[in-house]
This record gives C-alpha cells, sequence and structure tokens, in this order.
C-alpha cells in the first residue's frame, strides 16, 4: 500500500516535490493558497486532493506532509503539524533562526514523530560514495576540505549569498566530519547591495586538525559547483557543475622519508556512483521512515547544526564590517 504524502507549496522546488512523489505513486495532496496555481495542477494530478490552507488539509488522513512553502513560514506550519502528530519533511533552512529550530526539535521527540529536514545533496550518489569511501578508510584520516559554489545566477535581497548557497556544503561538512566546529571566520564583499553579501570566503575548523573552506557567491562570471577532499591516504574532487559529472579519486599524499614530508603522486581514477536523482532518493528515505523509524540523514538535529553555524559565520561576516 502506498503512502499518502502532502505536499505544502507548489511554487518551483515544491513542483519537483510534487512531480517526484506523483512518479513514485505517493503523491496525494497539495497545498497552495494560489487558486489558479491549483486550477493549473488540477488537470495534471486528477487524483490528488487539493486545498488552500493547511488547517483544511488536517482534515484529511495524510501518512506525512513536505513543507516547500518560503522559510519565514516554515516555524509556524512544522509546528501546527508536529502537533497534530504528523510526520514532516521540511525543506532547508529548517527555520531563520536555531532557537525556533530547537523548539521545533523538542516539539518532534516530545509528539513521537519524525522532523526531515531537505539538505538534499545529502542523498546524492557521489557524495554518498564519498561517505563510503571515508568510512572504509580507503582516504586515510580527513583532512581538509573545500567547496566552491559560484554562477551568476538568482540575486536574493531577503538574504545573502552565505544563507543561499552554503547551507548545502555546511550540511556536507558535518556529515562527513560527524562532529560541530571550534572555529569559524567568514569574510565577504556587498557590491550590489549595502549589508547583503554577495560573495562571502568561509574557513571552518573541526577537531582532529580537519579545515574547510567555503566559498560562495551569485555575482561571478562562470559557474563552478566543486567539492574537494583531503585525506591522509588519497583525494577526491566531485565536479557537479560539468558534463558527465565526474568524481575523482587521486592516490596522491605526503610520505615522510627521514623526518622529511615528501609528496606522493600516484595514479588518477573515475569513481562510478549510482545514477539516481537526489531528490527522489531523499523522498524514498522519508517515506521508509513514516512508520516512525529514526532519521539518521537529515535529521532536526543536524539541521539545528546547520543553523548555527550559519548564524555563527554571519556574525564574523558582520564583525567585519
Amino acid at each position: 500500500m502506498n503512502n499518502k504524502i502532502c505536499v505544502i507549496g507548489a511554487g518551483r522546488w515544491g513542483t519537483n516535490h510534487i512531480n517526484t512523489l506523483n512518479g513514485l505513486n505517493n503523491l496525494s495532496g497539495i497545498v497552495d493558497s494560489d487558486q489558479k496555481r491549483l486550477q493549473d495542477l488540477i488537470s495534471k494530478y486528477p487524483n490528488t486532493n487539493f486545498h488552500t490552507s493547511v488547517e483544511e488539509a488536517l482534515a484529511f488522513d495524510y501518512d506525512g506532509y513536505i513543507i516547500a512553502t518560503t522559510a519565514d513560514t516554515h516555524f509556524d506550519i512544522a509546528k501546527l503539524l508536529i502537533e497534530h502528530k504528523n510526520h514532516i519533511l521540511i525543506e532547508k533552512p529548517i527555520t531563520l533562526n536555531s532557537t525556533d529550530a530547537e523548539v521545533l526539535h523538542d516539539l518532534a521527540t516530545e509528539n513521537n514523530v519524525n522532523l526531515m529536514v531537505g539538505h538534499i545533496l545529502l542523498f546524492h550518489p557521489a557524495f554518498q560514495k564519498i561517505k563510503v569511501l571515508l568510512d572504509n578508510g580507503e582516504l586515510g584520516e580527513l583532512q581538509y576540505m573545500y567547496s566552491n559554489r559560484l554562477n551568476l545566477g538568482t540575486i536574493r535581497s531577503e538574504e545573502n549569498v552565505f544563507w543561499s548557497f552554503a547551507p548545502h556544503d555546511i550540511a556536507l561538512f558535518q556529515y562527513f566530519t560527524g562532529s560541530f566546529p571550534i572555529d569559524i571566520t567568514s569574510r565577504g564583499s556587498d557590491v550590489l547591495q549595502d549589508g547583503v553579501h554577495d560573495t562571502t570566503i568561509t574557513t571552518i575548523e573541526y577537531p582532529n586538525n580537519i579545515m574547510g573552506h567555503l566559498f560562495v557567491s551569485w555575482l561571478h562570471p562562470f559557474k563552478e559547483h566543486r567539492f574537494v577532499i583531503v585525506g591522509s591516504e588519497g583525494m577526491i574532487r566531485f565536479e557537479d557543475s560539468i558534463e558527465g559529472k565526474p568524481l575523482v579519486y587521486y592516490d596522491k599524499g605526503v610520505d615522510w622519508r627521514e623526518g622529511k614530508p615528501i609528496p606522493r603522486s600516484g595514479s588518477t581514477r573515475h569513481i562510478e556512483y549510482e545514477d539516481k536523482m537526489p531528490l527522489t532518493a531523499e523522498l524514498e528515505y522519508f517515506i521508509d521512515h513514516l512508520n516512525g523509524n529514526p532519521i539518521v540523514i537529515n535529521s532536526s538535529m543536524q539541521a539545528i547544526e546547520v543553523i548555527k553555524i550559519l548564524e555563527l559565520a554571519t556574525k564574523s561576516l558582520l564583525e567585519d564590517k
């Protein structure tokens, strides 16, 4: 028997959830306050319930909800759904501050429901493969990570580029280190709008001498989504913005001989990974946990850590003004 999922918010990203859930035969309801938008969807999804409010949807017996509305509405909608004992997947960011995120986490625990957050790259097959390589020790000890997420794309006024782009990579840093930073330093420039940074470079220091760098910009001449991990026994590069989206292993490192560091440069090979859409994998995971089994990937506690890192980096960024 298929689970009945209701999507709240039928905008651009909400539509992606709707299409994917429909393909998985788990789409049962759609909520949006825009009547015209709902009318456009009725013919496409004739076997789906349509609602203009969350309160109206609560009268139906849905197995779970997905919140794909604007971030400023996440807290109120999630709180209402959790209080009615519903499992939910909420798009990132979970809330606009860590205090609200902690309230939702505690409320979900109290009501014994799953609260999952949509940091979708944790379900990307390439990053799942990297996680396996790290866990298997094939890269040795994790030493350094960096991510470039650059583009001349959507420029926002309600949030800076760090809040818009960096949550994806912060979630990955947390996933790979399994720890919380001990120091965060962020610097940037607000060229287009005073107080809204267009470019930031952030240094994140983790326990065990692990360092991470994040370079994000929406004021950049070309698109680049590059992620690099350096270990004591090998290195990994993933390019999400070029043809073929290669995941490359480098047998490179440093050997010590007579007390001196000697660079080691070995072979390079491409690593195969599953050809699967990350959103499909994420939604399948959510559906598999509608029975109440604990969320391990994308949990609300992990999302709280991401928000706290965003807040600490923002504090550092503003101190530089």
